[in-house]
């Protein structure tokens, strides 16, 4: 447990509250970059899974992938799985049949953790008076963070088993990569 991540989180929800809100003040909004919010959950996900697998290497010299995987499925799976049951009654009753399609589509798109290439390819623009209409959309980012946990332990374990005094030269290189892309 590390606090300071808990004030990190804090200040990344109240990012995402207030862009969300709209709210202005002395007639300029000060969140319109609300994203940032959703950028700092993605690097403190990618500091506390990087730290762990790392602690997990270097005390067991091993690495569970299956472990691994058990626990980010216990964390999101149940979240998910509630706000797709419980959002489907609504959608059935308030959405018109060609929304509906669309939200089905994107339910089974945010059940395989694909929903952020779904909204991408379909031409909708994030925060555009459409997106509103589009009750799953804030499932890009748990779709983007699952994609992350698939190929980031991997891409660990690979530099840690066969370049680990270069362990830190590569995690910059990916960073500046990231930021380039």
């Amino acid at each position: 447990y590390r606090p300071e991540i808990d004030g990190l989180r804090a200040i990344a929800v109240l990012a995402v509250i207030f862009y969300h809100a709209q709210l202005e003040f002395f007639g300029y909004n000060f969140f319109k970059g609300g994203f940032i919010g959703v950028d700092i959950f993605f690097v403190i996900s990618g500091y506390l899974i990087g730290s762990l697998i790392i602690k997990e290497l270097e005390l067991t010299n091993n690495f569970s992938f299956m472990n691994f995987y058990e626990r980010r499925a216990r964390r999101i799976l149940p979240a998910l799985f509630s706000v797709l049951v419980i959002s489907f009654p609504f959608a059935l009753y308030y959405i018109l049949p060609n929304n509906f399609v669309e939200f089905a589509k994107s339910s089974i798109y945010s059940l395989f953790f694909g929903s952020n290439f779904y909204f991408h390819y379909s031409g909708l623009v994030y925060g555009a008076e459409d997106g509103l209409l589009k009750p799953l959309l804030h499932t890009w980012s748990l779709s983007v963070e699952e994609q992350f946990y698939l190929i980031f332990p991997i891409f660990l374990l690979l530099i840690y088993r066969f370049f680990r005094d270069h362990l830190l030269k590569f995690m910059v290189i990916g960073f500046l990569f990231s930021l380039i892309l």
